[in-house]
């Protein structure tokens, strides 16, 4: 598996774990900040990309700095997502 399949397998891994996070009552806010980007007009798979891409970056921040998961840092970055982009 060459690194763009490895990008492409962990992107698919991560739009999981967003479709969980929109089903999960211990995150609302991610259904929330779902909601609000659909409602400004991005399509479902467009909404789950933005809040993926969020999720990608908190991840590789935690891995690199060997911190754990900053879920107020996450939910910062999903309130940040601005649909007109």
């Amino acid at each position: 598996m060459d690194e763009d399949e490895q990008a492409d397998a962990f992107f698919e891994e991560l739009l999981g774990a967003v479709d969980q996070q929109l089903e999960s009552d211990s995150t609302p806010y991610v259904r929330k900040q779902y909601d609000r980007l659909t409602k400004a007009g991005l399509s479902d798979d467009e909404a789950r990309e933005a809040i993926a891409r969020c999720l990608a970056e908190e991840t590789d921040r935690m891995y690199r700095s060997k911190k754990p998961f900053d879920e107020k840092a996450y939910r910062t970055s999903l309130e940040m997502i601005n649909p007109g982009d």
